[in-house]
C-alpha cells in the first residue's frame, strides 16, 4: 500500500526527501496531459526511463540522460536500481500500476521511496467513452497471457475489457469468440485512446474485424453467447460433458461435495494428485482467477488431456507434473490444500502430502475400494478429521419402465491440519 501522504509540512519535507524514483503516467496526448507537477519533474530528472513511445511523447520536456527499456526488461530494472539515490523519472502507459511497470519496479522499490503520478488508464477513457461503469467490467490482458483466460468471465451480457498484445489480437479474439459459440457478440475497437488518432469502430463477432487494427488497442466487449451455447456457470460441479475423459474423473456430484470440502480461497494452491481429467483442479482454479493447481498425473495421455480441458476452460495456466506420488512430489511449492483422487493407498503418499501441507491447509481424499478406505482409517488416527459415505442415484431406462441405478459410493476423507502458531 503507498503511503499517505503527510498533512504536516515538515513531515512532507521529510517524506520527499526519501523518495528517489518518480513514476509518471502519460497518455497519447502528450505532455498536454500532464499536470504541472509532472511536467517539472520530467523537465528537471537528470535520468529518464521509458519505452520508446513514451520518451517521443515527452521529448520536449526531456533535458537528462535517457534509456529506452531493454531487452530483456530486467537489464532495465536494474539500471534503475544502480541510480538509487538520484533521482529518476519513469514514464508509463496511463496508471503505472495497471497491468503497467510498477508493479515490476514495487518488488525491488519500497513505497516510501517513490512516488507515482498515474493518468487516467486505458480502461477508464474506454468506459468513458462508451459509458460503462468500471466497476461492473472484467478486465483481461492479452499480453503474455492466453485468451482462453476470458472462457470464465463469458457470461451472458457480461461485459469484459480486454488489453489487446498487438494488431493481430482483435481478430484472434473475434475468431476465437465464434469458435466457442460467442459469435453474436458486440465488440467495440477502441485505438490510441485520449490522443489525436483516437478511434472507435464496432462490429459482430463472427462478422470478423473491419479494416486494418493499429496496434494500441483494446476491445471492449459486450457478451452474447449462441442459442445452444453452455455458459460456464458459477456453482461448483460442472457437468462431466464440459470434461474430456477416459472414465476417470471425479463425477459432478461428488466433485462438488469435493470443492466444498477442499474449500478454496483467493491466491491458494492445490495439489491434485491422480488428475485423471484434471476436473477437480481446473474448478479450484475457477474458483477466483488467483487459485493455482498443480496436478500429478503419471500417465502421458492423461497428462495431455487434462491440458487440453484445462485451456478449454479457460484455465491454461494449470501445472501438469507427469510422475507418480509420493516421488514427484519433491520440490514442489508447499500446497493450502490437497485433493487426492487415486493413488491414496501407495506407501508414503499421504504422509509426503500431509508434511507439505501448509498449518491449516485441507486434505481431501476419496476412496472408492476398500484398500484405499482401510488407508483412509488410519489417517483418521493418525492425523483427525471425519470420514463420509457418498452416494448417488440416476435414473436409467428399465425397458419401458424407469428406475435409479446406484454409482460407486465413495468415502471421503477431509482434514485439516492444525496452526500451531495461533
Amino acid at each position: 500500500m503507498a503511503p499517505a501522504i503527510p498533512t504536516n509540512w515538515h513531515r512532507l519535507e521529510v517524506w520527499m526527501s526519501e523518495v528517489w524514483l518518480t513514476l509518471i503516467g502519460i497518455g497519447e496526448e502528450g505532455v498536454e496531459g500532464l499536470s504541472a507537477a509532472a511536467r517539472a519533474l520530467v523537465s528537471q530528472a537528470p535520468y529518464v526511463v521509458g519505452g520508446a513511445r513514451h520518451l517521443a511523447l515527452a521529448a520536449e520536456l526531456i533535458q537528462g540522460e535517457t534509456l529506452v527499456w531493454p531487452s530483456p526488461f530486467q537489464n532495465g530494472i536494474d539500471a534503475v536500481l544502480a541510480r538509487r539515490g538520484s533521482s529518476v523519472v519513469v514514464l508509463a502507459s496511463g496508471d503505472p500500476f495497471f497491468y503497467g511497470v510498477g508493479a515490476t519496479i514495487a518488488r525491488s522499490v519500497p513505497p516510501e521511496e517513490m512516488l507515482c503520478l498515474p493518468a487516467p488508464s486505458c480502461v477508464s477513457l474506454a468506459c468513458a467513452r462508451l459509458g460503462w461503469v468500471l466497476q461492473d467490467c472484467r478486465v483481461i490482458s492479452l499480453c503474455g497471457r492466453s485468451l482462453h483466460r476470458m472462457r470464465p468471465f463469458l457470461q451472458p451480457g457480461s461485459r469484459l475489457l480486454v488489453l489487446c498484445a498487438d494488431e493481430q489480437s482483435p481478430a484472434q479474439v473475434a475468431a476465437w469468440l465464434t469458435e466457442e459459440g460467442f459469435g453474436r457478440t458486440l465488440c467495440h475497437g477502441l485505438e490510441a485512446l485520449g490522443g489525436p488518432a483516437e478511434r472507435h469502430y464496432d462490429f459482430v463477432a463472427r462478422e470478423g474485424v473491419p479494416g486494418t487494427p493499429g496496434r494500441l488497442s483494446l476491445l471492449a466487449l459486450e457478451s452474447v453467447p449462441d442459442k445452444n451455447t453452455f455458459s460456464l456457470p458459477l456453482a461448483s460441479g460442472l457437468p462431466d460433458s464440459c470434461f474430456e475423459h477416459d472414465g476417470q474423473m471425479t463425477k459432478r456430484e461428488i466433485r462438488a461435495v469435493t470443492l466444498s470440502s477442499l474449500a478454496p480461497r483467493a491466491g491458494e494452491v492445490l495439489w491434485d494428485i491422480g488428475g485423471g481429467s484434471g476436473s477437480v483442479g481446473i474448478e479450484w482454479m475457477l474458483a477466483d482467477q488467483t487459485c493455482r493447481t498443480i496436478t500429478l498425473e503419471p500417465v502421458p495421455e492423461r497428462a495431455a488431456r487434462i491440458a487440453r480441458n484445462a485451456l478449454h476452460l479457460g484455465v491454461p495456466d494449470l501445472q501438469i507434473v507427469q510422475a507418480r506420488a509420493p516421488e514427484g512430489l519433491k520440490n514442489l511449492p508447499c500446497p493450502d490444500a490437497v485433493f487426492v483422487g487415486g493413488g491414496a493407498s501407495r506407501a508414503g503418499v499421504l504422509e509426503a502430502a500431509w508434511a507439505a501441507l501448509k498449518p491449516g491447509g485441507r486434505m481431501v481424499v476419496n476412496a472408492v475400494v476398500m484398500e484405499t478406505e482401510v488407508r483412509l482409517m488410519q489417517a483418521v488416527q493418525e492425523w483427525g478429521g471425519s470420514l463420509t459415505r457418498l452416494a448417488v442415484s440416476r435414473m436409467e431406462d428399465v425397458g419401458r419402465l424407469h428406475g435409479f441405478r446406484p454409482a460407486m459410493s465413495v468415502t471421503q476423507w477431509v482434514a485439516w491440519k492444525p496452526d500451531t502458531s495461533l
